[in-house]
């Protein structure tokens, strides 16, 4: 399992004080009782996330279990404001989503590069006294203090931006796919749960354009209910705007095995089910032609209604419709 894959963490947010406001009032040698002239004081650090299209974990922000922004400095005399805290910034990989620890209550989602959203603001800088000057007080004593930081635990989640999710049952042959269709090197081996982290591969098509397809890891029957490491990794289909279920063609029925993992999507969230979606029958260079045309006649008369999709078989060992499947792909994809 790569270990740098990274897609949650849970950070404590501490950001700055404010600077209090100045009591102050001008004087020079030639003014011995000026008025107020006490300035304010500088706002507290923000903690603020960052998109960063360079980036596609959260491991480096893994062992930092505390951010703080510092406070903000106090006003001072003839109207100077304190400076502002130094904000803290936090860059994160596109698909990040912000919550609060204890609510659960979702803030925001970074989707773009440079994407700056404050995540705990600084508190306000407290007003000097000159800004209390009116016609029945000339004199102000007095000035606010600087607004309190904020202390709170935040929950960073990140959902993979991919065009073509792969959802397979373990042994697929979803990895040995991705390995062959993009330059992506995962770990491949015979056995459930192979795959725990989601691989992201870019698959070139024609005339230099490409398409992301990520290998989400294999989800077993209940893993809706969280099941296995199910719900956390459903979650990353939600973004993939394709779905490509892969069924191998040794499996005991092929239709029976897709009408799972349908099922598992649906129990999760009903909306999956409005992704365009493919079948892919996996490993065929195991069976020949006569084998393959009985069940493209069987899957033609059950592939109906709801559970209707395109379907193709395909040999990743042997390339067989390896271009026909992304052809197929990017028309999803394109219309």
């Amino acid at each position: 399992m790569d270990s740098g894959f990274v897609d949650y963490v849970k950070i404590c947010c501490r950001s700055g004080k404010g600077g209090a406001g100045s009591v102050h009032f001008h004087r020079d040698k030639f003014t011995a009782f000026g008025g107020p002239d006490g300035g304010n004081g500088g706002r507290g650090g923000h903690i603020i996330l960052r998109g960063n299209k360079q980036l596609w974990t959260l491991i480096h922000l893994k062992y930092r279990k505390h951010v703080i922004a510092t406070e903000g400095v106090n006003g001072s005399s003839a109207n100077s404001s304190g400076k502002q805290g130094k904000d803290e910034y936090l860059e994160v990989p596109l698909g990040t989503v912000a919550r609060d620890a204890e609510t659960g209550e979702i803030h925001f989602e970074i989707t773009e590069d440079g994407q700056e959203v404050v995540l705990v603001p600084g508190g306000r800088g407290g007003l000097g006294n000159a800004n209390f000057k009116n016609s029945t007080q000339q004199n102000p004593q007095f000035a606010q203090p600087g607004e309190a930081g904020k202390m709170e635990w935040k929950i960073l989640e990140l959902k993979v931006l991919a065009d073509v999710g792969l959802v397979g049952f373990p042994n697929a042959g979803k990895s040995t796919l991705l390995s062959v269709v993009s330059a992506a090197k995962p770990e491949i081996a015979n056995y459930p749960f192979t795959t725990l982290t989601p691989n992201l591969g870019i698959v070139r098509y024609h005339d230099h354009q490409s398409f992301v397809m990520a290998d989400i890891p294999g989800i077993i029957e209940g893993a809706h209910t969280g099941k296995g490491l199910g719900l956390r990794f459903l979650r990353h289909i939600e973004r993939n705007s394709t779905l490509l279920f892969l069924v191998s063609c040794d499996a005991k029925d092929i239709v029976d095995e897709y009408k799972i993992l349908v099922n598992e999507l649906k129990k999760y969230n009903p909306e999956l089910l409005d992704k365009k979606r493919i079948l892919g029958i996996s490993k065929c260079d195991l069976m020949d032609d006569e084998l393959e045309e009985e069940m493209r006649k069987d899957l033609n008369k059950r592939l109906k209604g709801k559970n209707k999709a395109p379907f193709i078989f395909f040999s990743s060992a042997t390339q067989k419709n390896i271009a026909q499947l992304k052809d197929m792909l990017w028309d999803q994809l394109n219309h």
